[in-house]
């Protein structure tokens, strides 16, 4: 059984299970090929919560805190 493939942000490669941390890589994937694809589709889901309008009410202030933390105000 395979344990996975992993893309390593430090080397800006795919590497099976026995390489580099877990902190800095991004997975699993089941195939070396979607583990090459993993910054792009991480772009694509941050742009997707970039926009959802489910998080981001583009007519709500903007909060001024310290904290920037907006939605946890007290």
């Amino acid at each position: 059984m395979s344990d996975g493939w992993y893309y390593c942000l430090d080397h800006h490669a795919v590497e099976p299970y026995q390489g580099c941390r877990s902190a800095t890589r991004l997975g699993p994937y089941p195939t070396a090929a979607d583990a090459a694809q993993a910054i792009e589709k991480a772009a694509e889901r941050n742009e997707e919560w970039e926009t959802d309008p489910r998080y981001h009410d583009p007519d709500e202030e903007k909060d001024d805190d310290e904290t920037g933390w907006g939605p946890f105000r007290t």
